[in-house]
């Protein structure tokens, strides 16, 4: 009984190690980032659903913006300070 646990436990471990490892490293992060030269936000949802954000930009007014999920850019990282969810759908 021994023997049939642990090969059930090797083959548990087997797949958690093929799905952690098919989990891209460099995945962008939901929400607002950088990278070198650009901002962006990333609307991280299941639903389809499209939201309004802030986006903080310096030197210039702020305004909002419709996103749709998935990746949407916004402009020059040294132009854009930021981004946020303001609470709801358009």
């Amino acid at each position: 009984m021994t023997g049939a646990l642990g090969s059930a436990a090797l083959v548990l471990t087997s797949l958690g190690a093929v799905t952690a490892a098919a989990v891209p490293a460099t995945a962008d992060p939901c929400g607002f980032y950088e990278t070198g030269s650009d901002a962006f936000y990333n609307h991280c949802t299941s639903d389809g659903s499209r939201v309004v954000i802030r986006v903080e930009v310096a030197w210039a007014p702020d305004y909002e913006r419709c996103v749709a999920p998935g990746k949407t850019w916004l402009g020059p990282a040294d132009k854009i300070q930021g981004a946020y969810y303001v609470g709801r759908t358009c």
